[in-house]
C-alpha cells in the first residue's frame, strides 16, 4: 500500500464571525499517524473535512503527495474514512459492505471478494463476514468500517472520531487495534479526538488545538511533560495551579525551586505542577491534611488542603492508601520536574 505525506499550508476557514481555522499548518509525514486534539470548537474536525473534501477552506493549500488537492472533489481522493456514525449499509453483509468501494472502482468480483475478506480478517472479524449490520455489536461494526475504509488502499486515511460511541473497554480494545492495522498497512493517518488519552496511545505525535491554530505538535512524551503553553498543560492531562515565584530558569513553590519549561520573566506566577510530580508522606508534623481518596485500580489520587487553603492533587499508588485515610497530616514534596508556568 503505497502512502502519501500531506501538508496543510495557511488554511484559513470562517463560519459567520467565527474562524473555525486560521491559518493552521500541518504535515503528516508518509506512514504517521498524527492525532489533532482539542476542545470543541477548536477546529480539529474541520480541518479532517476540508481535507477529505468534505468542506472548502476559504484560502490556503492542500498537499497530498507532491499534488494540490483543494480543487479536487471528495470522491477523486483516494481518501479512506472512518466516522463516528459506522454508516453501514443495512441490507448489505459485512463483506458487501466492505466490498462497496471496490464494486464503485469497477473491481471484478473475484478481485472484490478477496480483498473485503483479506480486510475483514485483518480487523479480526473475519468469521463473520456472512452477517448482517444489526448482527454485529458496535466494535465489530466499526471494525466492518475500517475495513472497507481500507479496502480499496487509500494514500491518506481520516479517522475521525471513530470510537467515541463504543463503551470504554472495547474503546481501548479498538484503539490497540486500530493502531496495530496502520502500522501494518503502513498507511498515513489522520486521527481526530477528543479523548486525550486516545491521542497520547496511538499516535506518533499529537497536535494540540485551540481556536483554529495548531497550539503544539509533538510526540505524545513531549506534549505531556513538555507542554509549550499552559493551554497545552491544562488540556492534557491534569495540574496543580499552584502558586509560586519565577527567579531565572528556576520557579519556587512550596519551598521547592522548579525547573522552568521556556522563559518567563521573573515575578509572581503559577505553576502548573502534575499530580504524579507530587509526593505526599504521613507526618504528624506535616502542615497538610488529607481531605479527600480517589480508588483507580493500580493507582490512587490524593487531595491535600494546606495551611492556606490551596489544595494540592497527589498521584500515587494505590498501595500507599492504608496510611493515607481521610484527615491524616501528611508532608508535601514536589520533585524538581520542569513546569510551565502562568503569569501570576
Amino acid at each position: 500500500m503505497t502512502s502519501s505525506g500531506v501538508r496543510l499550508s495557511a488554511l484559513r476557514r470562517k463560519f459567520g464571525n467565527v474562524h473555525a481555522l486560521d491559518g493552521l499548518d500541518l504535515d503528516l509525514a508518509p506512514g504517521e499517524l498524527v492525532a489533532l486534539l482539542g476542545p470543541s470548537g477548536c477546529g480539529k474536525t474541520t480541518a479532517l473535512r476540508i481535507l477529505a473534501g468534505l468542506e472548502d477552506a476559504d484560502s490556503g493549500r492542500i498537499i497530498v503527495g507532491d499534488r494540490d488537492i483543494a480543487n479536487v472533489p471528495a470522491n477523486k481522493r483516494g481518501m479512506g474514512m472512518v466516522f463516528q456514525a459506522y454508516s453501514l449499509f443495512p441490507h448489505l453483509t459485512a463483506i458487501e459492505n466492505v466490498e462497496f468501494g471496490l464494486r464503485l472502482r469497477k473491481q471484478s468480483s473475484t478481485v472484490r471478494r478477496r480483498r473485503a475478506q483479506e480486510m475483514l480478517d485483518l480487523v479480526g472479524i473475519g468469521a463473520h463476514a456472512a452477517r448482517f449490520p444489526q448482527q454485529l455489536s458496535g466494535g465489530q461494526q466499526q471494525r466492518v468500517a475500517l475495513a472497507r475504509a481500507l479496502a480499496f488502499e487509500p494514500s491518506v486515511l481520516l479517522l475521525d472520531e471513530p470510537l467515541s460511541a463504543l463503551d470504554a473497554k472495547v474503546r481501548v480494545q479498538l484503539r490497540e487495534e486500530i493502531r496495530r492495522i496502520q502500522l501494518e498497512v503502513g498507511t498515513t493517518t489522520l486521527f481526530v479526538t477528543h479523548d486525550q488519552e486516545e491521542a497520547l496511545a496511538i499516535a506518533d505525535r499529537v497536535g494540540v488545538m485551540r481556536a483554529g491554530q495548531l497550539e503544539q505538535i509533538g510526540s505524545p512524551e513531549d506534549i505531556y511533560r513538555t507542554p509549550a503553553t499552559p493551554f497545552v498543560a491544562e488540556f492534557v492531562g491534569l495540574s496543580n495551579r499552584l502558586a509560586g515565584r519565577v527567579t531565572g530558569d528556576v520557579v519556587e513553590v512550596l519551598d521547592t525551586k522548579l525547573p522552568l519549561v521556556g522563559s518567563v520573566q521573573d515575578g509572581p506566577a503559577t505553576a502548573l505542577v502534575r499530580p504524579e510530580s507530587v509526593d505526599v508522606t504521613a507526618d504528624p508534623a506535616g502542615a497538610g491534611r488529607v481531605v479527600a481518596v480517589s480508588f483507580l485500580g493500580p493507582l490512587a489520587r490524593v487531595t491535600v488542603a494546606l495551611p492556606d487553603d490551596t489544595l494540592v492533587v497527589a498521584q500515587l499508588e494505590s498501595a500507599r492508601l492504608p496510611e493515607l485515610p481521610t484527615g491524616t497530616a501528611v508532608r508535601v514534596v514536589l520533585r524538581p520536574v520542569p513546569v510551565v508556568v502562568s503569569a501570576g
